[in-house]
C-alpha cells in the first residue's frame, strides 16, 4: 500500500491507554443519550483498521476484504486457528468515539468502525450487509470487553458496555464473516441486504 493509501499509528499510550481520559457512566451514558439515532438499514464506513505483528495500526483509505483474511495483513489471519466467525470486528464509530474520550480509536483493536446500527434488534446473527463491493454476515459470536477494554478506557466503560440490562445494544460492536470479496473504502455505502 503506498504511503498516500495508509497511515501507521503506534499505540501512543500503551496497553492500558490513558487512564486520565477513562470516562464516567454517568458521561458515556449521557453522550450516549445525547447521541442521532444510527441507521437502520444504509450507512457508512467511517475507518478501516488493520492490526499489524509490531502492535503498530493500520488505518487504510481502502482495503480488499477477502475471505481468507478479512483485511489483508490482519492480526486475524496470523492467529490460528482462525475462527471465522471473529474474522471482522465491527464497532458503531460514534459510540467508540464517546468512550475513547479522545483517545485514538485504533486503541479498540476493531477493524471497522460504522455509522449504522449493530443493535441485536437491528442486525441479529445471520443478516446480510454490503459494505462497498463486499458482502458481510453478521456472525452469532458476542464481541465483548476485555482486560485490554478495560485497561484503555477504563472500568465504567466496561460497565457500559457489557452490561446485562443493554447488551443487547451490542454497544462494544459485533463480528462479520466475509462472504463474498469486494473493495471497501472509507465513505463507503453499508447497506442491509437481508435479516433472517
Amino acid at each position: 500500500m503506498s504511503e498516500s493509501q495508509t497511515d501507521l499509528q503506534t499505540e501512543a499510550y500503551g496497553p492500558e491507554g490513558d487512564s486520565s481520559k477513562h470516562r464516567s457512566i454517568g458521561d458515556l451514558n449521557a453522550d450516549l443519550a445525547a447521541l442521532p439515532p444510527a441507521p437502520r438499514d444504509r450507512g457508512s464506513l467511517g475507518l478501516i483498521v488493520g492490526r499489524l505483528p509490531d502492535g503498530q495500526r493500520e488505518t487504510p483509505k481502502t482495503t480488499r476484504l477477502t475471505r481468507e483474511e478479512g483485511i489483508p495483513g490482519d492480526g486475524w489471519s496470523r492467529r490460528p486457528p482462525r475462527n471465522p466467525g471473529a474474522q471482522l470486528t465491527v464497532m458503531r464509530m460514534d459510540i467508540a468515539q464517546i468512550i475513547a474520550g479522545g483517545q485514538p480509536l485504533t486503541h479498540f483493536g476493531d477493524n471497522l468502525f460504522v455509522d449504522l446500527d449493530l443493535s441485536a434488534q437491528s442486525l441479529p446473527p445471520g443478516s446480510q450487509v454490503r459494505v462497498g463491493q463486499a458482502l458481510v454476515e453478521v456472525t452469532p459470536l458476542p464481541h465483548d470487553g476485555c482486560r485490554k477494554f478495560k485497561g484503555r478506557f477504563g472500568q465504567d466503560a466496561l460497565v457500559f458496555v457489557a452490561a446485562p440490562a443493554t447488551r443487547a445494544e451490542n454497544r462494544r460492536g459485533i463480528h462479520w464473516q466475509v462472504i463474498e470479496p469486494g473493495e471497501a473504502e472509507i465513505g463507503s455505502v453499508i447497506e442491509v441486504v437481508s435479516r433472517p
